[in-house]
């Protein structure tokens, strides 16, 4: 258990200190859980009711809200950021192994100084593995893959052949990058689909975090590309030969189809479909469950869908929007 002050704390991530800085903290927590050596975070001033109540031994405030503070505390700008920090300093991570004797490496891989390797593992012909890369249990590098320095690939990945992963990426459990792009064509001489062959693969940028079960398909005419610092969360499919900018964020269970062109910057909520051959410029936000059918040239938010209402309303309106297009139609004939 780290034990630390809230001076040193403060000191260390070049926050204000309110209050009695030789507090004992030991740990974060929730406003409502936090005992009397754990920091907690006040994120908005719409919590502050549940303030008075709080048993943490200090509580990190933006300045807007610091003067309702009753405790020790520090004062930061950007209260959510200050948690992303502080909590480092708590964080347990995975212990890492040497590399585990039921590991299947090709001899002609290339393994950096401080490589980790889990049980069951392979890395296969012409595999690089930078400095101090960590592969978890039942890890499958392919051939040809290149992991850049520091970064964590957890278990059971699966990176197909000619993938590329950059420096410090975190790739966690059952994620598949390179699979198959879905790719088929009707042919009616022999009355069924041929398959269109997924010749090209996937780079992957620096400091890119991919969630558990994320799927990235390899391209047909170009490869995928995921952009620096983009994070992607859970169960989230990348169609071929997609391009996503840096720093861009998606949400879970999110579905990108293929050839599409997503910019730097955007933020991606949860449940969103997005067509394929689609242009998505910088700075876009589009809110969870929204089906993204056009383009997009402007920044700023969109949304798609309707809005939750009791389930005998929106059966009347089902009803009623079936006839929009009847109703718009007599309406223009009365305004003519």
């Amino acid at each position: 258990m780290l034990a630390t002050t809230l001076a040193e704390i403060g000191e260390q991530f070049g926050l204000t200190v309110v209050g009695d800085g030789r507090v004992r903290i030991t740990g974060i927590a929730a406003l409502d859980e936090a005992g009397p050596e754990d920091i907690t975070f006040l994120f908005s001033a719409k919590y502050l009711s549940r303030l008075p109540t709080c048993q943490a031994g200090a509580v990190v405030v933006s300045p807007k809200i610091a003067t309702a503070l009753t405790r020790p505390g520090l004062i930061a700008e950007q209260p959510r950021l200050a948690w992303a920090r502080i909590a480092t300093l708590f964080d347990v991570s995975e212990a890492w192994p040497d590399i585990h004797p039921t590991a299947q490496i090709d001899e002609t891989a290339e393994l950096a100084f401080g490589v980790s390797i889990g049980p069951n593992s392979v890395v296969r012909a012409g595999a690089v593995l930078g400095l101090d890369v960590a592969l978890g249990s039942g890890v499958v590098v392919g051939e040809n893959v290149h992991i850049g320095d520091g970064s964590q690939i957890h278990s059971n990945v699966v990176l197909y052949h000619q993938v590329q992963i950059g420096s410090h990426c975190i790739i966690h459990a059952n994620a598949v990058i390179g699979a198959d792009g879905f790719g088929f064509e009707f042919d009616p001489a022999a009355g069924g689909l041929v398959k269109i062959p997924q010749v090209y693969g996937v780079r992957i940028g620096d400091k890119v975090e991919l969630g558990a079960g994320t799927t990235i398909d390899r391209g047909a005419l170009t490869d995928t590309e995921v952009g620096d610092g983009v994070k992607i969360d859970n169960q989230v499919q990348i169609g071929h030969g997609t391009k996503i900018g840096a720093h861009t964020v998606i949400s879970g269970t999110t579905a990108i189809a293929g050839s599409t062109r997503i910019g730097r910057y955007c933020m991606i909520g949860g449940a969103v479909g997005i067509i394929d051959n689609l242009t998505i410029c910088d700075r876009v936000e589009i809110t969870a469950m929204s089906l993204v059918t056009q383009s997009i040239s402007d920044p700023g938010r969109y949304s798609s869908g309707t809005g939750l209402m009791p389930s005998r309303q929106w059966k009347r309106n089902v009803v009623i929007f079936k006839k929009l297009d009847d109703l718009y139609k007599r309406l223009r004939k009365i305004e003519s």
